[in-house]
């Protein structure tokens, strides 16, 4: 039996030029060699439109692996995620002029998420690449985490499913003293965290947590 993965990232936000998440699952797909069936899509910045696109991807693949990516500007390295909370609060519109405050990502449904992928062993393996990366316990209240939550919430039994936000690319940072990676290691990132979450089930025992 043929093993899917559902690989997604965001199109550009507001007035950016690009979005690496979207531009760097571009560069997986246009690579990707199986034997896995790799499906990916770029979804759009808006609390409806992503949410409902993601439930049409699983509802139609029925993949056995989710990985969405987005954008976390101001971050240094590689974040793969944890925890998706139950709630949405947006700071500032989404693409189509959307701003919910104070409610819930999916009505009735449990107040967290664990991502189900093995997070820990990602960041350590994409580190290990050279590609620095940690273990990140907030995905904001915005779009990304509503997608994260959607995914863990819509998945079926047996799909494992998580998120990882990615810093803004070199080639397209908004200034050039902007936190940054190339993003031919934002993409080397995701291929690895997609490898990894085949691979393996059970996540590294090694401390990743933090103080603050």
């Amino acid at each position: 039996m043929t093993t899917t993965v559902l690989l997604t990232g965001f199109e550009p936000f507001g007035g950016d030029a690009a979005n690496p998440s979207g531009e760097a699952v571009h560069r997986v797909a246009s690579r990707w060699e199986g034997p896995e069936v790799l499906v990916s899509a770029v979804l759009p910045v808006t609390f409806t439109g992503a949410a409902g696109r993601l439930r049409e991807l699983l509802a139609d693949h029925r993949p056995d692996v989710v990985i969405a990516a987005g954008l976390a500007g101001g971050r240094a390295a590689i974040g793969v995620e944890r925890v998706a909370v139950n709630l949405v609060d947006a700071r500032i519109p989404d693409n189509v002029g959307q701003q919910p405050v104070d409610v819930p990502s999916v009505p009735g449904a449990a107040a967290a998420h664990f991502a189900t992928l093995p997070v820990k062993e990602i960041a350590r393996r994409i580190a290990a690449a050279g590609i620095p990366a940690e273990v990140s316990y907030s995905a904001g209240t915005f779009v990304c985490n509503h997608v994260f939550f959607t995914a863990l919430e819509a998945a079926a039994s047996g799909t494992r499913a998580g998120f990882v936000h990615v810093p803004w690319s070199a080639e397209h940072a908004p200034s050039s003293d902007s936190a940054a990676l190339p993003l031919a290691d934002i993409a080397r990132a995701l291929e690895i965290a997609v490898r990894t979450s085949l691979a393996v089930t059970a996540d590294a025992r090694m401390p990743g947590g933090t103080l603050h």
